[in-house]
């Protein structure tokens, strides 16, 4: 996490001091300059492809040639194997015979239509002949049709007996060998599973009280055991709001696309993520307890101190902000914030010295509160002796 670089600079009045228990104060200030503020959630998650697809066939057969292995790079379109196609051949062939057999009835149903169509027309046959005609017609173009179909059916299948890679990646998975009987159902057959390394993704388990800051887009960091050394890069794609709870801890999916030119990032990797929900770079910002600061009325305790000047303006936001011997009430607009510091988008310039506090010294020795003083450190001498 990397949090505001402060430089303070604290204007400390020094001032000669006796025993007497004698107490000046001092006021701590804050220098502006350009810093960076942020904050993060941390997850761990799961590493996927972001493509990844099951190769399989949808055909019943025997394998008979499988052309890549685990670990191969493949390309679209490259064959991966091959079934045995002795039945599916005979089926495209049979397939073909009644197509032409199909063909013949209908083409010898329509000749006999036509002519009788025309005695029809001419009142030389029955109106019961002309009809049996017709219907005979009919079902011999439907048969014709179906027959054109079946041989349709059948060629694909005989294209389904050769396997060709449908994205470019890397072989993941094999799942058959040779010579074994693949069985084409309601579900496919897988052969391969086929994943693209280029692009990764990490499906990461934010806990419910952080899933509110977490938004697409956000810059996320993270690491794998594989390479402790090197830190990734990612960005937020997606939060899901399907919650899962275990063990009375609900959580949420969020989905970090990161490259992965190297293919150094494989499926199933545990990764654990920084998720930048908060990041500015060169902005001005001040400690929250700037806005806080009211200074001190009693003009006693108060000599030696920056004079308080208020401010007429109507702001809602106000810092003090000490120009020579005077604390002046400057109004300032606000930006973004996180646990320590807040963002300040108008109102001061560089090298604003902001007042933080007061603190107090006695002798010579600054104290945040009065009064306090550690057991433990010897008192000096005549500490004990009665005023």
């Amino acid at each position: 996490m990397r949090f505001i670089r402060i430089y303070p600079a604290a204007l400390l009045i020094i001032a000669t001091v006796s025993c007497s228990e004698k107490q000046n104060m001092e006021l701590e200030t804050y220098t502006v300059e350009p810093t960076s503020m942020s904050e993060m959630v941390t997850a761990t998650g799961t590493m996927e492809s972001v493509t990844s697809v099951d190769v399989g066939t949808q055909v019943t057969g025997i394998i008979d040639k499988l052309y890549v292995d685990f670990n191969d790079t493949v390309t679209k379109g490259q064959l991966l194997a091959e079934i045995e196609k002795t039945l599916l051949d005979s089926e495209l062939k049979s397939a073909d015979a009644s197509m032409a057999s199909a063909r013949a009835n209908y083409e010898y149903a329509k000749r006999n239509y036509e002519r009788d169509k025309s005695l029809h027309d001419e009142q030389l046959i029955s109106d019961y002949e002309f009809q049996t005609s017709k219907k005979d017609y009919d079902v011999a173009r439907l048969s014709y049709e179906k027959t054109q179909a079946d041989r349709v059916r059948a060629a694909k299948n005989l294209n389904y007996a050769e396997i060709y890679s449908p994205i470019d990646g890397i072989v993941v998975s094999r799942e058959v060998e040779v010579g074994q009987t693949v069985v084409s159902s309601m579900n496919v057959a897988n052969l391969y599973v086929i994943a693209d390394l280029d692009n990764m993704q990490v499906v990461g388990a934010v806990d419910e009280a952080d899933i509110g800051q977490v938004k697409v887009g956000q810059h996320v960091t993270f690491t794998v055991d594989s390479y402790p050394n090197d830190v990734f890069n990612g960005t937020v794609t997606q939060v899901r709001i399907n919650p899962t709870t275990t063990n009375n801890v609900v959580t949420y999916e969020v989905i970090v696309g990161a490259p992965n030119p190297e293919h150094k990032l494989i499926p199933g990797m545990t990764a654990n993520l920084t998720i930048y929900t908060l990041e500015l770079d060169n902005i001005t910002a001040v400690p929250l307890k700037a806005l806080k600061f009211q200074p001190m009325e009693d003009t006693e305790n108060a000599k030696g101190l920056p004079e308080p000047v208020k401010s007429n303006s109507d702001a809602k936001h106000f810092v003090w902000v000490k120009r020579g011997d005077k604390l002046i009430q400057t109004p300032v607009e606000l930006g973004l914030s996180n646990n320590v510091y807040q963002q300040i988008t108008k109102g001061l310039r560089a090298e604003d010295q902001i007042a933080l506090q007061y603190s107090q010294k006695t002798g010579g020795v600054p104290k945040e509160k009065k009064g306090e003083e550690n057991p433990f450190m010897p008192k000096p001498p005549g500490s004990n002796r009665k005023k």
